[in-house]
């Protein structure tokens, strides 16, 4: 039976039709938003679980129904839904975080005036990641693709009134857009050599699997670095990554349900969903393991050095989507998609922890804390789970996801796992320095009044606390369950001894370092700005991503616009003016002749025919 499977395409309406009543109801219906969001989004979630539910039965096999959409001569567009294993797992994710964010907005975002809007906007960005996941074919998920960068700039800007809430929004909608167009071509290129321009992901899969020779080498690999351009923009990979920790501007379970369930998932999701043809060219898939390699530990290290709670955790999320993009550049399809649900759980539980700090201290700098273990003991130990589950330490979820790419790494790219260490030591570090700076030690400037967060607000961090804690188990070294059940066929990823100590060993130690800096005090804080300040100042920088970004391309492109607004305003525009007062003034010229008086008249007349004589008679002597 695969009735609940048959109703899918009930998913997305859910949270859809919560947001078209809220936008019905309007702004002075503020307790029926936290009302009609959660009930939208719970409703999705409980039909995602048995959808779930009902594909780990045996014989469960992929479902898709879809209807003509559009006809064009002899060619038909299809669009519907698709269920697999991937995408029922993605539901069940994007429900749950987006359940729970719903859940908790309503004691964070309380008192906010928009408050319905809000919950407006969170519908319509469930609805958009939950349509774009269900999608049956390229064309339909670019179509949700863009609709999820829209609510993304609605939610990061949604304090508009806050001019770097506005500039964070406008910077993620044009940074991810570069990725988008690529995209966009790719899709098209793809449209133009698939047999028969087919886009569903079951004809690709068939194109691609089946080594039919019908696109080459060269074009598949050029379809797939298109592909992965658009990931690169959504996902936050470098050079892309700087729209991500500006979009920290937006209310924090915003950043929870970006960094945690939809936005940025959306990039890992589309490589998992159109990993055949990654398969199908090696060049794009060294191209997808390096950029992720490469992110993973540029994010780290400059998440050491950010003082702002919700920048460490933002570059945190680069580096981890990095993780997840090595994985799947390195063969290890099980190992991203793995990863990528993990992080889902302790990432949500963290920016959530972040929002509840922020919420009893007033400040998202970290200095200014300090001392909450005492007086928020609730958010302390589900944000300690989070923590140890992102550094990597078992038993915790986070520890077999990021054991299982270690372990891919070290059997097929020796240097890409070297990388992947020093990623999870740097992340281990900045971790135990903000758990100990923010909990531990004295209390701070901020800390004097802090108190803990409403029991709506607590109850999610409770239980993406355990799911933190106890989701890794589904994949383990003694059980490759996950692995079977999402692809089919068990992934050997848990095989390397030397993979698992090391990563424990890098975990340990980065919290040791960590603690002994920020928790014990043996080594002084300072030591590190007094030896090198300009290292310090680098990574507090970013490396100046934004500064490069702006000498290279944003000034000579708004050069090149000042130049050309010149050209238009005095050149273009004044050939046109030139030539209005051109007319004007003979016409003013000719009304002067018409003034009523015979006489002249008929000297304009004697003059014209003295000229035409002139011109016939003078013909005769030109040359």
């Amino acid at each position: 039976m695969d009735m609940y499977t048959q109703a899918a395409w009930l998913v997305p309406l859910f949270p859809l039709a919560a947001f078209l009543l809220l936008t019905a109801l309007g702004r002075g219906f503020r307790k029926a938003g936290a009302l009609i969001g959660s009930a939208g989004a719970l409703a999705a979630f409980v039909l995602s679980l048995l959808i779930v539910v009902e594909r780990l039965g045996e014989g469960a096999v992929d479902y898709n129904n879809a209807i003509d959409w559009i006809a064009i001569g002899d060619y038909t567009l299809r669009i519907g839904f698709e269920v697999t294993n991937l995408t029922a797992m993605m539901l069940v994710v994007v429900t749950l975080v987006s359940f729970l964010v719903n859940l908790y907005s309503a004691g964070y975002m309380k008192n906010d005036e928009r408050i319905t809007v809000f919950y407006g906007y969170v519908s319509l960005f469930t609805f958009s990641m939950l349509g774009l996941v269900l999608s049956d074919n390229l064309l339909s998920l670019y179509i949700f693709w863009e609709l999820v960068g829209v609510c993304s700039f609605l939610l990061v800007g949604f304090w508009y009134t806050k001019p770097k809430a506005r500039a964070a929004a406008k910077k993620a909608f044009i940074v991810t857009r570069i990725g988008d167009a690529g995209l966009l071509l790719g899709i098209l290129l793809l449209f133009w050599y698939m047999p028969d321009h087919a886009l569903d992901f079951t004809t690709i899969q068939s194109v691609f699997d089946g080594q039919s020779g019908a696109i080459t080498t060269g074009i598949t690999t050029l379809i797939a670095l298109l592909i992965f351009l658009g990931a690169i923009g959504k996902s936050g990979q470098f050079p892309l990554h700087v729209w991500l920790p500006d979009a920290m501007e937006g209310p924090t379970p915003i950043s929870a349900l970006i960094h945690a369930a939809t936005m940025v998932a959306a990039g890992v999701f589309l490589i998992a969903r159109t990993y055949d043809i990654f398969q199908d060219s090696a060049a794009a898939m060294e191209t997808v393991a390096y950029v992720g390699g490469f992110t993973a530990i540029f994010a780290a290290t400059v998440a050491l050095a950010q003082n702002d709670i919700k920048r460490i955790l933002a570059y945190s999320t680069v580096s981890q989507l990095g993780y997840m993009m090595m994985a799947l550049g390195l063969g290890s399809l099980t190992g991203g998609v793995f990863h990528l649900f993990t992080h889902a759980f302790f990432k949500a539980l963290l920016f959530l922890g972040a929002g509840s700090v922020i919420h009893a201290v007033h400040t998202q700098n970290i200095h200014e804390m300090g001392g909450l273990a005492s007086k928020m003991r609730v958010t302390a130990w589900t944000f300690a789970v989070g923590a140890l589950a992102l550094s990597g330490i078992p038993p915790f979820s986070g520890f077999w996801s990021k054991d299982m790419i270690l372990t891919a790494a070290i059997e097929t790219n020796p240097l890409l796992f070297v990388v992947g260490l020093a990623a999870a030591f740097c992340t281990a570090l900045y971790m135990a320095r903000l758990f100990f700076l923010v909990f531990m030690g004295k209390p701070g400037s901020a800390s004097a009044d802090a108190h803990e967060a409403p029991a709506v607000m607590t109850a999610p961090l409770v239980v993406l606390a355990v799911l933190a804690a106890a989701a890794g188990f589904v994949e383990t070294p003694w059980n490759g369950w996950f692995g079977s059940w999402l692809s089919g066929e068990a992934e050997a990823a848990h095989g390397s001894g030397v993979a698992i100590v090391a990563s424990i060993a890098v975990g340990l130690l980065g919290l040791y370092v960590g603690w002994l800096i920020y928790g014990k005090g043996g080594v002084s804080r300072k030591a590190a700005a007094e030896r090198a300040p300009w290292l310090v100042k680098l990574l507090e920088n970013g490396y100046y991503a934004d500064e490069l970004y702006a000498a290279v391309i944003v000034k000579p492109i708004r050069t090149i616009g000042s130049v050309l607004m010149v050209v238009d305003e005095y050149i273009i525009g004044g050939l046109v003016r030139l030539a209005g007062i051109a007319t004007a003034y003979a016409g003013r010229t000719a009304a002067r002749l018409q003034n009523g008086q015979v006489q002249t008249y008929g000297l304009a007349a004697a003059i014209g025919f003295v000229v035409l004589v002139a011109a016939i008679v003078g013909r005769r002597f030109w040359p």
